[in-house]
């Protein structure tokens, strides 16, 4: 007997605290989506920090951390998911703010929702598209190919398990990776905590000992991609 599954939708962190239009544009988005709400901006900064979305559609004003302030501290935890900030402010230098703090795009109040999944389709596009080459320590990291190019454009292989190490870190480059973490994801069950240190080690060796950042008695993250 054969089996199916519906695709896995995309996951989207949508930061809103009018309930009302929270209900109606979660339905809509839900569509499409795998639709996270929350209405405080600080508790969505928590949200973010943990990784694993695709898209965030935040509004302007928030309770417990302003809109501007919550991108710019998303985009200084080096978290690269694309965001959309929703604004029922029209003047120029409000959305400039925005764009300037890390927002990809904007959408002015009242919208409309053809528009608004126009707009998120085409984050959602570059960001795959994007996410095929990722900055990482100063390298050019391309795991579909299994290679890493430095600034001067040498390219230098990797094996099956330091492609898989590194995409590993840069798929959540704010977050720190404990051994066991990266065990779990990497390695084969009978390996030991060693073996995380080992692959670390020739990664670097074949790079630079920035690639991946070591986090004292915490583990190991993706180093900054500048």
């Amino acid at each position: 007997m054969t089996s199916s599954s519906a695709p896995r939708k995309p996951r989207l962190l949508y930061v809103e605290d009018d309930a009302e239009i929270a209900g109606m544009t979660s339905e809509v988005l839900g569509e499409t989506y795998d639709v996270e709400h929350v209405a405080d901006g600080a508790v969505a900064l928590r949200r973010a920090l943990g990784g694993g979305y695709e898209l965030m559609l935040v509004d302007r004003r928030l309770p417990g951390m302003d809109g501007i302030e919550l991108v710019r501290a998303i985009r200084t935890a080096r978290i690269t998911t694309p965001i959309l900030l929703l604004t029922a402010l029209g003047a120029i230098g409000d959305r400039v703010d925005g764009l300037d703090a890390g927002a990809n795009d904007y959408l002015v109040k009242p919208f409309d929702y053809d528009e608004l999944l126009a707009r998120l389709r085409a984050l959602l596009r570059g960001f795959r598209a994007d996410g095929r080459r990722r900055s990482v320590g100063g390298w050019t990291f391309v795991p579909d190919s299994s290679a890493m190019y430095g600034a001067d454009g040498a390219r230098v292989a990797l094996t099956a398990t330091e492609n898989a190490l590194l995409r590993l870190l840069t798929d959540s480059p704010e977050h720190i990776f404990s051994r066991d973490e990266i065990l779990r994801a990497v390695f084969a069950s009978e390996d030991a905590a060693s073996s995380v240190d080992t692959y670390v080690h020739y990664v670097r060796r074949k790079t630079d000992a920035e690639v991946i950042e070591t986090v004292r008695g915490q583990g190991y993250r993706a180093g900054a991609s500048a």
